[in-house]
């Protein structure tokens, strides 16, 4: 496995109604990651990573060669060694399902009979965003059900915030946290020791379900995948393979506009719909693995 710590550039295309595909797929040539994010007003938005040495103005020679017509694009500088630092920031609590997210600058918080939960960077990796507070509610629910889940994976953690949610709720369980960025991967460890469950959480790196200890820890009792919605679809299939029949799945990352089609994919590989949560646009499910 490659590893990727370290700084790196990050380049931001001007976000649009629809990524065309054949940018898409020449980003995918070029940059080391891609990804395609959601605006609040549901444009697309095409984001590359590249090596911090690398020579941002190769971009456009590339792109030129293969007659693509870049949109206009921000270069970013990511510092790998100052990026926890940097983002250790304020931010206001969440309340969410039985959860209750705050920042590490609270010491003693009232969480309201709730299970709070300790992050850092929060804001960065999401936590006030509402898919996550859409998932909380989820991971809640899957608990109402009467679920004891034992073995859990979170595809795509973040700061590992539905990791630990989950950890706490289920205290015998076991969950395999699992990203595309070192960062993450590194932030949602040490939110694990910050909230005394890291004995629960493996965090590392994995492109979605590559991962050798991602495979042998399965089936699933839970699966958790809060990312977008073409990743989600894409894994569809990997998903239902490491859910055991009877497991629950939570998917987010999608807008109304996309809900059918995500839900759909998903129904084509066993998993039905069982309940969704809204929250604005964006949208959240639980499936249930029915065969």
């Amino acid at each position: 496995m490659e590893q990727k710590f370290g700084n790196c550039k990050i380049i931001k295309f001007k976000p649009c109604e629809q990524v065309p595909e054949q940018l898409e797929n020449f980003a995918e040539e070029f940059f080391e990651v891609v990804e395609i994010n959601y605006t609040d007003d549901g444009l697309e938005q095409l984001v590359g990573y590249m090596r911090a040495d690398a020579d941002v103005s190769a971009l456009s020679a590339a792109a030129a060669a293969m007659e693509i017509a870049l949109p206009e694009y921000t270069e970013e500088l990511l510092q790998g060694r100052d990026w926890l630092k940097a983002n250790v920031i304020k931010f206001a609590p969440v309340e969410a399902g039985d959860f209750y997210v705050y920042g590490i600058h609270e010491t003693a918080p009232d969480t309201h009979g709730k299970i709070g939960i300790k992050v850092y960077a929060a804001t960065a990796f999401g936590s006030e965003h509402q898919t996550t507070k859409c998932c909380l509610s989820g991971i809640s629910e899957i608990n109402a059900l009467g679920c004891n889940a034992q073995k859990i994976l979170d595809v795509g953690t973040g700061s590992g915030i539905l990791s630990l949610a989950a950890a706490k709720l289920w205290p015998d369980s076991q969950i395999v946290a699992v990203d595309i960025d070192d960062e993450s991967v590194n932030v949602t460890a040490q939110n694990a020791i910050d909230n005394g469950v890291s004995a629960q959480i493996t965090a590392l790196y994995s492109d979605g379900y590559s991962a050798t200890e991602v495979t042998e820890n399965a089936p699933y009792d839970v699966i958790l995948a809060n990312i977008l919605a073409r990743p989600l679809i894409a894994m569809a299939p990997d998903m239902a393979a490491h859910l055991k029949i009877g497991g629950y799945a939570i998917i987010s990352g999608f807008i109304d506009e996309q809900e059918d089609w995500v839900i759909g994919e998903h129904e084509k590989h066993g998993l039905r719909l069982q309940k969704i949560y809204e929250d604005g646009q964006w949208r959240a499910a639980l499936l249930k693995r029915v065969k």
